[in-house]
């Protein structure tokens, strides 16, 4: 599978700009990509405002994934990331998996960031990741904080090939994501991509950190500047590793109460 990265450089609330950013991104893709990984809100940014984040959310059937589905049926290409949505008077952080087939997959962000205004304007999720099929992988979501609960990404029995990671995860704590996504890959004998955005905003700088990592935790790509990140992952490689050196089948078995 071919995956490429775009780490936007996000502009705060201007839905326009960012959407324009998206679709230039997409113009410039290599065609044989299958997956095309976008970073957290990347269609509007995060902002303190709650009345603002009203403003911006959608529905599914918005502006931000009309165009997103637009996009996939058009280039062959499976589009994920997250987008500021609406639901029943709520706002949520909502990741988002959309196949060229026209199916679609939604995840709500479960763990929102209690150090900042996210837990007070956003809702959290209530149900855990989907398991995407594409293309022969099994895919999983996470939203940036997520990915310091190793409960919440585990991965049971092999239920994932793939864990993707939507942020908007700061210079300020880079040790701590890049360190984080190794040990998800290593735990769970999994490839693992982090799709982080580029810029700054008043929350912080971002150098982009968006990297892949294989099942051992390697780096595979990582990103330079707001260009695209290609990575190559090898399902074959990663079933000879599962097979010669089966660590899961030692693992516990647990359930998640939410």
């Amino acid at each position: 599978m071919k995956i490429a990265v775009l780490p936007l450089d996000i502009v705060a609330g201007d839905k326009k700009a960012n959407l324009d950013a998206f679709a230039a991104g997409m113009d410039r893709l290599a065609t044989d990509t299958d997956l095309v990984v976008l970073p957290e809100l990347f269609s509007t940014g995060f902002t303190s405002d709650r009345e603002r984040m009203a403003e911006l959310a959608e529905s599914n059937g918005g502006d931000t994934m009309a165009m997103v589905g637009e996009m996939a049926r058009r280039r062959n290409m499976a589009v994920c990331g997250s987008f500021l949505a609406r639901t029943a008077g709520r706002i949520y952080n909502r990741a988002f998996f959309v196949e060229p087939s026209g199916d679609e997959t939604y995840y709500d962000k479960r763990h929102l960031f209690s150090m900042s205004s996210e837990s007070k304007i956003l809702t959290a999720g209530d149900s855990m990741p989907p398991i995407v099929r594409f293309r022969g992988w099994n895919i999983a979501l996470a939203v940036c904080y997520d990915l310091r609960f190793p409960v919440w990404c585990r991965s049971q029995q092999c239920s994932y090939d793939l864990l993707v990671v939507v942020a908007n995860w700061p210079n300020s704590r880079s040790y701590a994501w890049v360190h984080l996504l190794k040990a998800r890959a290593i735990e769970n004998q999994a490839y693992v991509v982090g799709a982080n955005r580029t810029g700054e905003d008043k929350f912080g700088d971002y150098s982009g950190m968006t990297v892949a990592v294989d099942f051992c935790g390697k780096e595979i790509a990582a990103a330079e500047g707001e260009r695209a990140m290609y990575a190559e992952l090898d399902k074959n490689a990663l079933e000879r590793w599962r097979s010669d050196f089966p660590v899961w089948r030692d693992a516990d078995c647990f359930d998640i109460r939410l």
